[in-house]
Protein backbone atom coordinates (compact mmCIF):
# COMPACT_ATOMS: atom_id res chain seq x y z
CA UNK A 1 0.00 0.00 0.00
CA UNK A 2 1.81 3.40 -1.26
CA UNK A 3 1.41 6.23 0.58
CA UNK A 4 -0.76 9.02 -0.12
CA UNK A 5 -3.21 6.45 -1.71
CA UNK A 6 -6.46 5.41 -1.41
CA UNK A 7 -6.92 1.66 0.06
CA UNK A 8 -9.78 -0.58 1.74
CA UNK A 9 -8.39 -1.28 4.71
CA UNK A 10 -9.43 -4.57 7.29
CA UNK A 11 -11.07 -2.57 10.71
CA UNK A 12 -9.39 -4.97 12.75
CA UNK A 13 -6.00 -3.62 12.13
CA UNK A 14 -6.32 -0.10 12.35
CA UNK A 15 -5.71 1.61 16.22
CA UNK A 16 -7.17 4.48 17.16
CA UNK A 17 -5.61 7.85 17.47
CA UNK A 18 -4.47 8.47 21.31
CA UNK A 19 -4.14 11.76 20.66
CA UNK A 20 -7.70 12.14 19.64
CA UNK A 21 -9.19 15.26 21.55
CA UNK A 22 -12.27 14.27 22.00
CA UNK A 23 -13.85 11.65 23.75
CA UNK A 24 -17.64 12.09 24.02
CA UNK A 25 -19.59 10.99 20.48
CA UNK A 26 -23.40 10.89 20.67
CA UNK A 27 -24.63 7.60 20.74
CA UNK A 28 -27.51 8.47 18.58
CA UNK A 29 -25.63 10.46 16.26
CA UNK A 30 -23.18 7.25 15.84
CA UNK A 31 -26.50 5.06 15.27
CA UNK A 32 -27.36 7.88 12.60
CA UNK A 33 -24.61 7.70 10.65
CA UNK A 34 -24.07 4.39 10.59
CA UNK A 35 -27.49 4.29 8.61
CA UNK A 36 -26.46 6.68 6.63
CA UNK A 37 -22.97 4.01 5.90
CA UNK A 38 -25.06 1.27 5.22
CA UNK A 39 -26.87 3.17 2.36
CA UNK A 40 -24.74 5.13 0.92
CA UNK A 41 -20.91 3.96 2.26
CA UNK A 42 -18.48 6.11 3.38
CA UNK A 43 -18.36 9.41 1.69
CA UNK A 44 -15.32 10.53 2.83
CA UNK A 45 -12.19 8.48 3.60
CA UNK A 46 -10.41 8.17 6.77
CA UNK A 47 -6.49 9.32 7.55
CA UNK A 48 -4.29 6.51 8.79
CA UNK A 49 -0.43 6.37 9.40
CA UNK A 50 1.78 3.30 8.95
CA UNK A 51 2.66 1.56 11.73
CA UNK A 52 4.18 -1.76 10.16
CA UNK A 53 2.85 -3.97 7.61
CA UNK A 54 0.06 -4.99 9.07
CA UNK A 55 -0.77 -2.11 11.15
CA UNK A 56 -2.41 1.40 11.01
CA UNK A 57 -2.98 3.87 13.87
CA UNK A 58 -5.93 6.11 13.04
CA UNK A 59 -4.94 10.31 12.34
CA UNK A 60 -8.87 11.85 11.88
CA UNK A 61 -12.38 9.87 11.21
CA UNK A 62 -12.87 8.29 14.33
CA UNK A 63 -16.89 8.91 14.09
CA UNK A 64 -16.50 7.65 11.10
CA UNK A 65 -14.64 4.60 11.72
CA UNK A 66 -16.61 3.58 14.65
CA UNK A 67 -20.01 4.52 12.61
CA UNK A 68 -18.67 1.67 10.17
CA UNK A 69 -17.82 -0.67 12.36
CA UNK A 70 -21.47 -0.29 13.62
CA UNK A 71 -22.73 -0.90 10.44
CA UNK A 72 -21.35 -4.12 10.15
CA UNK A 73 -18.28 -2.84 7.71
CA UNK A 74 -15.05 -5.24 7.78
CA UNK A 75 -12.89 -2.71 6.00
CA UNK A 76 -13.14 1.08 5.35
CA UNK A 77 -11.32 3.45 2.78
CA UNK A 78 -8.50 4.90 4.04
CA UNK A 79 -6.26 7.65 2.78
CA UNK A 80 -2.64 6.88 4.12
CA UNK A 81 0.11 9.67 5.34
CA UNK A 82 3.11 9.48 7.38
CA UNK A 83 3.17 12.03 10.23
CA UNK A 84 5.21 11.89 13.53
CA UNK A 85 3.46 12.33 16.74
CA UNK A 86 2.89 16.32 17.21
CA UNK A 87 1.61 16.24 13.57
CA UNK A 88 -0.67 13.04 14.25
CA UNK A 89 -1.96 15.50 17.74
CA UNK A 90 -2.00 18.59 14.78
CA UNK A 91 -3.94 17.31 12.59
CA UNK A 92 -6.70 15.61 14.72
CA UNK A 93 -6.87 18.90 16.52
CA UNK A 94 -7.49 20.80 13.44
CA UNK A 95 -10.19 18.78 12.31
CA UNK A 96 -11.65 18.21 15.29
CA UNK A 97 -12.10 22.12 15.36
CA UNK A 98 -14.14 22.41 11.87
CA UNK A 99 -16.72 19.78 13.35
CA UNK A 100 -19.77 21.47 13.25
CA UNK A 101 -21.26 20.10 16.72
CA UNK A 102 -18.74 20.96 18.66
CA UNK A 103 -19.46 23.13 21.37
CA UNK A 104 -17.57 26.59 22.54
CA UNK A 105 -15.35 25.04 25.27
CA UNK A 106 -14.53 21.99 23.48
CA UNK A 107 -13.05 24.36 20.29
CA UNK A 108 -11.44 26.33 23.27
CA UNK A 109 -9.33 23.98 24.79
CA UNK A 110 -8.51 22.69 21.38
CA UNK A 111 -6.82 25.63 20.61
CA UNK A 112 -5.48 25.93 23.73
CA UNK A 113 -4.11 22.31 22.81
CA UNK A 114 -2.40 23.40 19.88
CA UNK A 115 -0.47 26.38 21.26
CA UNK A 116 0.87 24.07 24.79
CA UNK A 117 1.21 20.90 23.07
CA UNK A 118 2.39 21.46 19.60
CA UNK A 119 4.32 24.83 20.27
CA UNK A 120 2.37 27.20 18.40
CA UNK A 121 2.40 30.63 18.75
CA UNK A 122 -1.38 32.40 19.20
CA UNK A 123 -0.73 34.70 15.57
CA UNK A 124 0.25 31.13 14.23
CA UNK A 125 -2.91 29.12 15.43
CA UNK A 126 -5.36 31.78 12.90
CA UNK A 127 -3.28 30.71 9.56
CA UNK A 128 -3.24 26.53 11.06
CA UNK A 129 -7.29 26.59 11.41
CA UNK A 130 -8.25 29.03 9.12
CA UNK A 131 -9.53 31.64 11.62
CA UNK A 132 -8.79 35.19 12.05
CA UNK A 133 -6.68 35.94 15.61
CA UNK A 134 -9.74 37.71 17.23
CA UNK A 135 -12.18 34.48 16.69
CA UNK A 136 -8.79 32.17 18.35
CA UNK A 137 -9.16 34.71 21.18
CA UNK A 138 -12.35 34.81 21.97
CA UNK A 139 -12.23 31.10 22.05
CA UNK A 140 -9.55 30.83 24.54
CA UNK A 141 -10.66 33.40 27.14
CA UNK A 142 -13.37 31.31 27.58
CA UNK A 143 -10.74 28.98 29.33
CA UNK A 144 -10.80 32.47 32.35
CA UNK A 145 -14.27 31.28 33.25
CA UNK A 146 -14.77 29.19 36.55
CA UNK A 147 -15.76 25.61 35.89
CA UNK A 148 -19.58 25.49 36.31
CA UNK A 149 -19.98 28.19 33.73
CA UNK A 150 -17.55 26.03 31.45
CA UNK A 151 -20.00 23.20 31.97
CA UNK A 152 -22.97 25.30 31.42
CA UNK A 153 -21.60 26.99 28.12
CA UNK A 154 -20.21 23.16 27.03
CA UNK A 155 -24.33 21.68 27.90
CA UNK A 156 -25.44 24.90 25.84
CA UNK A 157 -27.36 25.86 28.80
CA UNK A 158 -25.98 29.40 27.41
CA UNK A 159 -24.41 30.63 24.69
CA UNK A 160 -21.01 31.64 23.06
CA UNK A 161 -22.31 35.61 23.23
CA UNK A 162 -23.41 35.40 27.02
CA UNK A 163 -19.94 33.58 27.85
CA UNK A 164 -18.33 36.54 26.19
CA UNK A 165 -19.88 38.79 28.17
CA UNK A 166 -19.41 36.72 31.54
CA UNK A 167 -15.84 36.86 30.79
CA UNK A 168 -15.57 40.88 30.82
CA UNK A 169 -16.33 40.30 34.70
CA UNK A 170 -13.67 39.90 37.18
CA UNK A 171 -15.27 38.75 40.46
CA UNK A 172 -15.87 35.13 40.06
CA UNK A 173 -18.85 35.45 42.34
CA UNK A 174 -20.16 38.21 40.26
CA UNK A 175 -19.81 36.17 37.15
CA UNK A 176 -21.42 33.21 38.62
CA UNK A 177 -24.82 35.32 40.27
CA UNK A 178 -25.16 36.42 36.82
CA UNK A 179 -24.63 32.66 34.90
CA UNK A 180 -27.75 32.13 37.80
CA UNK A 181 -29.67 34.86 36.39
CA UNK A 182 -28.89 33.85 32.80
CA UNK A 183 -30.28 30.27 33.23
CA UNK A 184 -33.03 30.85 36.12
CA UNK A 185 -34.63 33.95 33.49
CA UNK A 186 -33.38 32.88 29.87
CA UNK A 187 -31.92 36.55 29.83
CA UNK A 188 -30.80 37.28 26.54
CA UNK A 189 -27.43 37.98 25.34
CA UNK A 190 -28.05 41.94 24.92
CA UNK A 191 -29.41 41.77 28.63
CA UNK A 192 -26.18 40.19 30.10
CA UNK A 193 -24.30 42.60 28.24
CA UNK A 194 -26.19 46.04 29.68
CA UNK A 195 -25.79 43.90 32.90
CA UNK A 196 -22.02 43.52 32.70
CA UNK A 197 -21.71 47.57 31.83
CA UNK A 198 -23.56 48.55 34.94
CA UNK A 199 -21.48 46.50 37.41
CA UNK A 200 -18.69 48.05 35.35
CA UNK A 201 -19.71 51.52 35.96
CA UNK A 202 -20.81 50.85 39.32
CA UNK A 203 -16.71 49.55 40.23
CA UNK A 204 -15.24 52.78 37.97
CA UNK A 205 -17.63 55.49 40.11
CA UNK A 206 -14.99 57.49 42.64
CA UNK A 207 -16.66 57.49 45.96
CA UNK A 208 -17.77 60.67 47.52
CA UNK A 209 -15.80 61.90 50.03
CA UNK A 210 -17.32 63.19 53.63
CA UNK A 211 -16.57 66.17 55.13
CA UNK A 212 -16.56 65.35 58.44
CA UNK A 213 -16.05 61.01 58.48
CA UNK A 214 -17.38 59.46 61.17
CA UNK A 215 -14.38 57.69 62.93
CA UNK A 216 -16.68 55.81 64.97
CA UNK A 217 -18.89 54.24 61.92
CA UNK A 218 -15.80 53.66 59.76
CA UNK A 219 -14.63 51.76 62.28
CA UNK A 220 -18.09 49.42 63.02
CA UNK A 221 -18.49 49.61 59.47
CA UNK A 222 -14.81 47.78 59.08
CA UNK A 223 -15.37 44.98 61.93
CA UNK A 224 -18.98 44.57 60.44
CA UNK A 225 -17.53 43.47 57.25
CA UNK A 226 -14.79 41.44 59.55
CA UNK A 227 -17.66 39.58 60.49
CA UNK A 228 -20.13 39.18 57.48
CA UNK A 229 -16.73 38.44 55.27
CA UNK A 230 -17.81 41.34 52.40
CA UNK A 231 -17.96 44.80 52.07
CA UNK A 232 -20.34 46.76 54.52
CA UNK A 233 -21.99 49.94 53.79
CA UNK A 234 -23.17 52.51 56.37
CA UNK A 235 -24.73 55.66 55.72
CA UNK A 236 -26.25 57.74 58.19
CA UNK A 237 -28.39 60.88 57.32
CA UNK A 238 -28.33 64.71 59.75
CA UNK A 239 -31.00 63.19 61.65
CA UNK A 240 -28.92 59.96 62.90
CA UNK A 241 -31.01 58.32 61.34
CA UNK A 242 -29.46 55.94 58.13
CA UNK A 243 -29.31 52.24 56.70
CA UNK A 244 -26.40 49.20 56.41
CA UNK A 245 -26.00 47.59 53.08
CA UNK A 246 -24.75 43.96 52.91
CA UNK A 247 -24.34 43.15 49.44
CA UNK A 248 -24.23 39.31 48.56
CA UNK A 249 -23.50 38.45 45.04
CA UNK A 250 -24.81 35.08 44.18
CA UNK A 251 -27.27 32.63 46.81
CA UNK A 252 -24.28 30.86 48.25
CA UNK A 253 -22.81 34.15 49.48
CA UNK A 254 -26.51 35.07 50.98
CA UNK A 255 -26.75 31.72 52.63
CA UNK A 256 -23.60 32.44 54.08
CA UNK A 257 -24.51 35.77 55.68
CA UNK A 258 -28.22 34.31 56.51
CA UNK A 259 -26.25 31.81 58.63
CA UNK A 260 -24.30 34.53 60.29
CA UNK A 261 -27.81 36.08 61.63
CA UNK A 262 -29.23 32.30 62.66
CA UNK A 263 -31.93 32.50 59.70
Amino acid sequence: MALGTINEISVDIIEVNPFQPRTDFAEQSLKELAESIKIHGIIQPITVRKLDRNRFQLISGERRLQASKLAGLTAVPCYIRTANDQEMLEMALVENIHREDLNAIEIALSYNRLVVECSLKQEQLGDRVGKDRTTVNNYMRLLRLPPLIQAGLRDRQLSMGHARALVNIENIDQQIYLYNRIIKEQLSVRKVEELVRQLANTKNQKPIATKNPDADLVKVQSQLADRFGTKVQIKKTEKDNGEIKIPFSSVEELNRILDIFNL
